[in-house]
């Protein structure tokens, strides 16, 4: 009788015109921490494009990005990037502005897509409303290995099961199950596994295809180990959007006569920062609409190397640091991963000292620049590399390993401590810089001149007294230092740059005396990345090579693709929310170059400072090559096993 009662009312209603309401897709994983990927593209789809807010994001995106100082450069980059960089932002954006879509969440897929071509971690668009929201997740994550003949191959990293077991333990049983009849609960099987096809495809044919869409780097062989690395959770286990729903692997187990084809689904995780909701509207609402905090907080901050830089050291301490919309943060390694070492004193937070068993080499694994308190971690680099002279290391290696930047001064007093005063390390210790003078930057200077009143605390970064001159001269309060601007031509558009800026780091910077000598030898230290050492971490790494003859090694990787050991040069890196405190700061905001306020909770990020050159000082270091000394292959006994990686690298480097 209810059921028959139910169809009567159905025939009501379509009889008399009225249809019952569609279900609401977002309330379908409101609430919830675990879905399924398709669900959430249920969601994303289901909310259409408003016409006047892509033109208003389109619009924040053109005129933040006149202070960007890469654009005419991305067109085509100087060799070796010229066929890895190569993309007419503006040409895009118009593209994209004329094109329909048929939600707002393909509208950003396109938009991110776009800028992240440019393959500079800098230059990122962000949007709250998908990233980061929900990531895609696989249980079984990727390595590149080499084996005991020196074959690569694409193998499931042979730590996978404890791994996932250790981050994803409510959603084990969902893979145990999904697995076929003869390999039921039976995931940990799968470790170490060499995988013959993706997809029905050659492995390399899909970690090529992720090299078109992943952005951040220019190398391509850095953006290659993103896929399949030494880290866990590369592009392939965690995806930044819902991409796909599962992927089809042909793998050959340990110990197995036969190949096996499995299918896995991805399960998608609400992340710790998204906002909670319950259906579209609380979901639009609380992650997707500028608020009142919406150019107070910029949302690409959740975007940076951990830990966060606290809004009082950001606008008292330059940074230079990597924007990455699949943080390595976002999972946990268990204890068992971590090096088996005791940390000696000065350890903090992304600094860990330590002394390899041989009692002569010490090790810095250096996970960022950023930090909590500024003054208390450089005070901790000092301590840590004192410490360790201490204990009898007359060699250093400094593992540098997905470390994205973070304080600019860090990376110089870094490399000032270690290689002692001399030309090199004093007054500059790392590159001399570079902005993009366009007109409403040098407006927004001589407004600061007209009335330093406007900034008293020094906090704007266009503020004259901020800088030095290519002499290390500061600047006075009356001093447009954008001019004489140096007029330039490239990629065939005319573009206007500040003269050469210094030095800002010392003494100001420095809250700490530092040594009268080298702790270390240059020539006896050995940086250690898989690549992915970017901003603050380039300048370190850049000049501690090509100014101080530092070994570098790059961990991982195809042998036959050049290994660079840092990319994302930079010089100073900041967003469309700083810019717009600095426009409206100095009551520019009606100047018609300006970027309206942004009706979403995104941002755009940008390079704002570009840092000259070593091998070639007038051009920028950005477009220059960093070869790694050492393409250390990475074996079974090797990934993901840093203190096997210091002690290789030590045998082959430092003995």
């Amino acid at each position: 009788m209810v059921v028959l009662q139910s169809f009567v009312t159905l025939a009501l209603l379509l009889a008399s015109g009225v249809q019952a309401a569609p279900a609401d897709p977002c309330a379908a994983i409101g609430g919830k921490k675990w879905v399924a990927p398709s669900e959430v593209r249920a969601c994303y789809q289901s909310f259409k494009l408003d016409n006047s807010v892509k033109n208003n994001i389109i619009d924040v995106v053109n005129r933040t990005l006149a202070f960007h100082t890469s654009t005419n450069y991305q067109i085509r980059a100087p060799a070796p990037f010229t066929v890895d960089v190569h993309v007419n932002v503006p040409q895009e954006l118009a593209r994209i502005k004329r094109q329909s879509y048929r939600s707002e969440y393909d509208f950003h897929v396109d938009l991110s897509r776009t800028v992240k071509r440019l393959n500079d971690g800098h230059c990122v668009w962000t949007f709250g409303c998908y990233v980061p929201f929900f990531f895609n997740y696989l249980p079984i994550p990727l390595a590149h290995l080499t084996d005991d003949r020196g074959r690569q191959g694409v193998y499931i990293a042979p730590e996978a099961f404890a791994v996932a077991s250790a981050e994803f333990p409510d959603q084990i049983d969902v893979w145990q199950n999904a697995l076929p009849f003869h390999l039921k609960g039976k995931l940990e099987s799968l470790n170490g596994a060499k995988v013959l096809l993706i997809n029905g495809l050659d492995p390399y044919a899909s970690v090529n295809a992720n090299t078109l869409i992943t952005g951040s780097y220019q190398g391509y062989g850095t953006r290659q180990n993103a896929y399949a690395g030494t880290t866990f959770w590369a592009t392939f286990a965690q995806q930044s959007l819902p991409l796909a729903d599962s992927v089809l692997l042909t793998i050959q187990r340990k110990g197995a006569v036969i190949p096996d084809t499995i299918v896995l689904p991805y399960r998608s995780r609400l992340s710790t920062s998204a906002k909670a909701f319950t259906d579209t509207a609380s979901w639009r609402a609380n992650n997707c609409v500028a608020t009142a905090t919406t150019n107070e907080e910029d949302p690409s901050t959740r975007f940076e190397q951990a830990p966060p830089i606290p809004v009082e050291e950001r606008v008292r301490h330059p940074i230079n640091v990597f924007l990455d919309d699949t943080p390595l943060t976002n999972v946990d390694l268990p204890p068992t991963l971590k090096p088996a070492l005791p940390a000696v004193k000065g350890s903090r937070s992304v600094s860990q000292f330590y002394l390899l068993d041989d009692k002569k080499t010490g090790v810095l694994a250096l996970g960022s620049f950023s930090d909590t308190v500024y003054d208390e971690f450089l005070r901790g680099l000092l301590e840590g590399l004192l410490t360790l002279k201490s204990e009898g290391a007359t060699q250093l290696i400094v593992d540098v390993s997905n470390n994205g930047g973070g304080y600019i001064c860090a990376a110089h007093w870094l490399h000032r401590i270690i290689a002692g005063p001399k030309s090199t390390t004093e007054p500059q210790a790392g590159l001399d810089t570079k902005a993009r003078a366009g007109p409403l930057a040098q407006a927004i200077v001589d407004e600061l001149n007209k009335n330093p009143k406007l900034d008293t605390d020094l906090f704007l970064n266009y503020n004259p007294q901020n800088w030095r001159d290519a002499s290390n001269k500061p600047f006075d309060a009356q001093t447009n230092w954008l001019r004489p601007v140096v007029e330039s031509t490239i990629n065939g558009v005319p573009d206007a740059f500040s003269p050469r800026l210094g030095q800002e780091c010392q003494p100001e910077g420095f809250p700490f005396l530092a040594p009268t000598e080298a702790l270390f030898d240059p020539t006896k230290v050995v940086i250690v990345s898989n690549g992915r050492c970017a901003s603050s971490c380039s300048l370190f790494s850049i000049t501690m090579s090509k100014h101080e003859g530092a070994k570098t090694v790059v961990v991982g990787g195809k042998s036959d693709i050049r290994q660079q050991y840092c990319g994302i040069v930079g010089g100073q890196s900041t967003n469309f929310k700083t810019i717009d405190t600095e426009i409206k700061t100095t009551q520019l905001k009606n100047n018609s170059l300006a970027p309206p306020d942004l009706l979403v909770a995104g941002s755009q990020g940008i390079t704002w400072r570009l840092a000259f050159g070593l091998d070639k000082p007038e051009e920028p270091e950005e477009w220059q090559d960093h070869p790694a000394d050492l393409n250390l292959p990475v074996t079974a006994a090797l990934v993901n096993n840093p203190v096997a990686i210091w002690t290789e690298v030590t045998k082959r480097l430092l003995q």
